[in-house]
C-alpha cells in the first residue's frame, strides 16, 4: 500500500545514540522500516491481548464505539 500520511518522531541524543547503535548492531540498513515495523508490532499486540471475551463487556475502544 501506498504511504500518504507521514508522522514525525523526535529523540532526544541519547534516544538517537541508542537506536543508531542498536541498528549497527543488527545490520539495520533502514531506519523507518524498523520504527514502523517496531511500532506496528506494539499496536498489534495491544489489540490482541485487549480481545474481547464472551463473559465480559468491555469499554468503548477505536473499534467497538456505541453512540450515547
Amino acid at each position: 500500500m501506498k504511504r500518504t500520511s507521514r508522522v514525525t518522531l523526535a529523540l532526544n541524543s541519547r534516544e538517537m545514540k541508542a537506536l543508531s547503535v542498536y541498528c549497527s548492531r543488527y545490520r539495520i540498513q533502514n531506519k523507518a522500516r524498523f520504527l514502523r515495523a517496531t511500532i506496528m508490532k506494539e499496536i498489534v499486540k495491544r489489540f490482541n491481548d485487549e480481545h474481547p471475551t464472551l463473559w465480559e463487556e468491555r469499554e468503548p475502544d477505536l473499534f467497538n464505539q456505541r453512540l450515547m
